[in-house]
């Protein structure tokens, strides 16, 4: 068997039309985009129903990343299998060609607006491509009351929420019950917890094409989920955990998630420890080297590390960088 229930894991990506979207992703991606219309998302690991991930190629060709969860936990999970029955964590790719709603993500302390087997949503951005118009809302400026929030519109907008010009590489933070909007040209990584509930305050005065309708908004549920004292948000501080043999920082870290980026042309290690790794290649490519077999990875391209991998060697093709995301053991 070319591939074992320990060895890394690539999906098919699922691509999403969003109002907003635009036709970026298909560089990202290395392959044609369906149909012409906007795609907003692709998504890339998922651990969901309505949208499954299937394994791309190898011998569970096919299978959605539930059914190898279930067949084998602990392979995939490792420690994190007493507290998780699916996949944490849902990634994607977002090409915000316009503006996305003003919304609210609901916290697991929202339990009555929260569907039958579903999480809060905190979530987290890393910047891939700006352009100069684009803007990023994060957070509540001082006397964002209620009222305010309930009649968001784009004359007072910016009067309410606080905002900032985005440049690459930047990595955002965003809290379930954060008021938050994005766009006008960016292009992100999204992590996020395994939820797909959102609450919009206000939508742009944005017009469907595919349907002719305005999007409905839910101005009631996203002011319950609304924390009034999140204060302004801004990029997370990135912190430098080690410079050699590649250049390793940390981006995100919150108690869903955290996320790395590791740069640089020399070798380096990867050790899951009993624990799934998410690798994302956003610059250069290289060979990911498990069990004495080589894995490609090109940019663009998302890989799972079982918990059974064992110690892996990236092997970058000259400068390259990574995105390494992991999930707390508690």
């Amino acid at each position: 068997m070319v591939q074992s229930s320990a060895a890394p894991l690539r999906f098919d990506p699922i691509c999403q039309y969003r109002l907003w979207g635009g036709r970026r992703l298909g560089a990202w991606l290395d392959v044609p985009l369906p149909g012409n219309g906007p795609i907003g998302e692709v998504w890339l690991l998922s651990d969901r129903a309505d949208n499954p991930s299937r394994v791309s190629n190898g011998p569970f060709k096919g299978r959605t990343l539930a059914e190898l969860i279930a067949a084998s936990p602990e392979a995939i999970l490792g420690k994190l299998t007493p507290r998780f029955k699916r996949f944490p964590l849902l990634l994607k790719y977002l090409d915000v060609s316009q503006m996305l709603s003003v919304q609210v993500h609901p916290s697991d302390a929202n339990a009555n607006l929260l569907p039958v087997g579903e999480t809060g949503k905190t979530e987290g951005w890393v910047v891939l491509e700006a352009d100069p118009q684009s803007r990023i809302y994060v957070g509540l400026k001082t006397g964002a009351t209620p009222a305010k929030l309930r009649t968001l519109s784009k004359s007072n907008v910016d009067e309410a929420l606080a905002s900032f010009s985005p440049a690459v590489g930047q990595s955002i933070l965003v809290e379930a019950g954060d008021v938050h909007a994005f766009g006008d040209g960016l292009v992100v990584l999204e992590v996020q917890q395994n939820s797909d509930v959102t609450f919009r305050l206000y939508d742009w005065d944005h017009i469907d094409p595919a349907t002719g309708l305005a999007r409905p908004l839910q101005v009631e549920q996203a002011l319950e989920c609304v924390d009034l004292a999140q204060g302004v948000v801004g990029p997370a501080v990135q912190v430098v955990e080690a410079t050699s043999p590649s250049r390793r920082e940390r981006l995100l870290d919150c108690r869903h998630f955290r996320l790395w980026r590791i740069a640089g042309s020399a070798p380096f290690e990867i050790d899951p420890r009993n624990a799934p790794i998410v690798l994302v290649c956003i610059e250069g490519a290289g060979d990911l080297e498990q069990d004495a077999a080589d894995f490609r990875l090109k940019k663009g391209e998302v890989m799972l590390l079982p918990a059974t991998a064992g110690v892996c060697r990236f092997r970058p093709d000259g400068d390259s960088t990574l995105l390494e995301i992991t999930v707390p053991s508690e």
